[in-house]
């Protein structure tokens, strides 16, 4: 495949995607059938999560990480984060009686990283070479899968609560289809791009940069959450997206390294 079709084939994965999504809206306004609404959740959950996966992936020209590897980190990726941040969740907001917005990010930013980290330690086990950059698609991938697992959890919440109109349930997928990618698939990249980065040059300066990208993203989450308004949605996704995009054009230059160990830093 040409490099300029990787580059541009999200592209087609927004149109294609675009298409079903309307397909299935037309089918279902037409029918009145609500058989429908299942797909119309799911392929408004996953387009533009999937469309930015796809230019993350692809935007060098090659295919950098597998797709099975991006397929497995956003399948177990986002269940395994919603499931155990949700319980983490309801816990502490037991317990206390309060959540703030700045536990949630605490606890939703860790959660996501369960995944990730296996999957790093498993490449370094077997010796795989690896790259920043490789880190930031897969931290994309389980972004999407976060994202997407609580988009459609939204949207079915919108369906129940407006008494079954369509027209909340598609506010609730564009509105959140569109934040993805300045939200959790921002974030978690980030974290995964810095915990690649120490596996491939292990240093006191990229073992620094581990947890000051996490306090970084977990504050970023926390003033999404604590916030609001749409002022404090576009600073607050400049900065996520525009420092996603700054890593992803930084790191797809560096050599790929093998990671049989992590040495000592120093």
């Amino acid at each position: 495949m040409p490099s300029v079709v990787r580059r541009w084939a999200w592209t087609g994965v927004f149109a294609g995607g675009l298409a079903m999504y309307l397909a299935v809206l037309a089918t279902l306004v037409d029918t009145g059938n609500p058989n429908y609404l299942p797909s119309l959740i799911l392929l408004g959950s996953v387009l533009i999560p999937a469309t930015f996966l796809t230019f993350a992936s692809g935007r060098s020209g090659q295919w950098q990480v597998p797709a099975l590897t991006l397929g497995t980190a956003a399948l177990f990726g986002g269940v395994v984060g919603t499931v155990v941040a949700g319980v983490v969740e309801y816990d502490t907001l037991r317990e206390l009686g309060v959540l703030p917005a700045l536990g949630i990010g605490l606890i939703e930013e860790t959660a996501k990283l369960i995944v990730p980290v296996i999957m790093l330690m498993w490449a370094i086990k077997r010796g795989r070479p690896t790259r920043p950059a490789d880190g930031l698609v897969i931290g994309v991938a389980v972004g999407m899968g976060f994202a997407s697992l609580e988009t459609m959890g939204y949207a079915f919440t919108a369906l129940i609560s407006s008494g079954g109109n369509v027209g909340d349930v598609e506010t609730t997928l564009l509105l959140r289809g569109l934040l993805s990618p300045a939200g959790h698939m921002a974030w978690t990249a980030l974290i995964c791009g810095s915990l690649w980065s120490y596996a491939a040059a292990p240093a006191l300066r990229t073992a620094l940069t581990v947890p000051a990208t996490y306090l970084a993203a977990v504050v970023l989450h926390a003033c999404w959450d604590g916030i609001g308004g749409l002022a404090a949605y576009i600073l607050l996704g400049l900065i996520s997206v525009g420092w996603l995009l700054w890593e992803l054009h930084r790191t797809r230059a560096l050599p790929l390294r093998p990671t049989a160990a992590l040495a000592p830093i120093g």
